[in-house]
């Protein structure tokens, strides 16, 4: 349905007393053609994308909590596609164009704001590394440019350009990327999953899995019941392997915690995204007037969604050298969300590793970005059985063959053993 201003205002003046919901909640029915374990961006979009593109529309939705109180709700809302090898870039390129013109597809407003990200050069070494991802981005077709000091200095003279350890010699800038509203995202797509027809099942967790006597799976054991599939995908990130584990499978993933901090609200400062290159630290502003910033993965493995102190010291520390004004603020909040580390740094997406089940995991730093692509392609590969182009060096096979996606550029790596 299509707001008017009159429903708008109505809703307001109300306090959204005759507002209706914007998904149903239904019971689980016996049998599904499809269960998406996970009711998170990926999870709601490749529902979507299922009864849209494919026309399957008898999917439920599984999800432990409620939707967005997963990863979903818990990043720092960034989007962006520079990426730098050819298994990954296309993938996010794809995913930033689906992200231009999402609110359109969604009739809904996921607050998509294409303000820019500039990742800071500070040594000859690192403009030479991302001039080489600047050419990459552009072979897949995305926006790169690399900039000198000056234009850094004029998109954010907030900067301390003159740091004695870490000067600032310039940056890669991508003027397309920019922010999304997390909440909004899924928000969107559960709307537009829950009208074809695909069913949310809030507060419903996993327990176990319906095997058949070739091992194959049929289903899921929840806390609502049982639920028979034809097909049954994992979509739940930092959860994954908890949830494999339950079916006897050990994958090469490992989950951390991934810590972000909002500051209270000031005066439009800082306009798009800005990463340090001498230090994990990224910053963008919110539309309320709070500073938004993150940095590296907690030192331990965790399925606890809340961090420690040595991290947000590390990640304030970055901050004040390179941007020592926001020594002046306050910070309001921290909260964390739950990465499936790989150790190449790039995601999974196979059909199996058993019959009957779709594996979409292992997303690192880039989970959020992903979203509308991860979607898209997990979608095709559950109603086609067959991997995506976009995603096909990203099967669960190339950790034996050799033939990994060592995408250390977008980040550092945890220490895997």
């Amino acid at each position: 349905m299509r707001y008017s201003l009159f429903k708008v205002i109505l809703d307001g003046l109300t306090k959204n007393r005759f507002a209706e919901p914007a998904w149903r909640d239904p019971d689980p029915k016996p049998e599904y053609d499809v269960v998406i374990v996970g009711g998170g961006g990926h999870g709601l979009a490749t529902a979507h994308y299922l009864a849209e593109n494919h026309g399957i529309r008898n999917v439920a939705v599984v999800e432990k909590g409620w939707i967005g109180s997963g990863n979903a709700g818990r990043n720092t809302t960034i989007v962006r596609s520079n990426y730098l090898l050819p298994g990954n870039e296309p993938f996010y390129e794809w995913s930033m164009k689906l992200w231009e013109n999402l609110e359109q597809a969604l009739n809904y407003n996921v607050m998509v704001s294409q303000r820019g990200i500039v990742n800071l050069i500070h040594s000859d070494a690192q403009r030479d590394a991302y001039a080489r991802r600047g050419n990459a981005m552009k072979l897949a077709g995305a926006d790169a440019e690399l900039i000198d000091r000056d234009r850094v200095k004029a998109l954010a003279p907030f900067l301390d350009l003159d740091n004695s350890r870490f000067p600032v010699k310039g940056g890669l800038l991508q003027a397309r990327a920019g922010t999304a509203r997390h909440d909004a995202v899924v928000w969107g797509y559960a709307r537009a999953a829950d009208a074809r027809g695909v069913d949310i099942l809030q507060n419903c967790e996993v327990t176990g899995f319906l095997r058949d006597a070739s091992g194959g799976v049929t289903g899921v054991e929840t806390t609502r019941g049982t639920i028979r599939a034809k097909k049954v995908a994992l979509a739940v990130a930092g959860s994954t392997s908890k949830l494999a584990g339950k079916l006897g499978l050990r994958l090469p993933i490992e989950s951390f915690a991934l810590q972000a901090f909002v500051s209270e609200a000031i005066k439009p400062l800082v306009p798009g995204v800005v990463t340090f290159g001498a230090g994990h630290f990224y910053i963008s502003q919110s539309d309320k007037g709070g500073l938004v910033f993150g940095g590296d993965i907690d030192a331990y493995n965790s399925y606890a969604q809340r961090g420690n102190l040595p991290v947000i010291e590390d990640v304030l520390e970055g901050g004040m050298a390179v941007m020592p004004m926001i020594g002046r603020l306050r910070l309001l909040r921290q909260w964390a969300g739950l990465c499936d580390m790989t150790m190449d740094g790039s995601p999974i997406f196979e059909i199996g590793p058993l019959p009957g089940l779709y594996l979409n995991a292992g997303w690192n730093y880039g989970g959020f970005k992903a979203t509308p692509a991860s979607g898209w392609c997990f979608a095709h590969m559950i109603a086609r059985d067959e991997i995506h182009p976009l995603v096909a060096a990203l099967r669960l096979d190339r950790f034996r063959s050799g033939r990994i996606v060592d995408e250390k550029g977008v980040g550092a790596q945890p220490n895997l053993h």
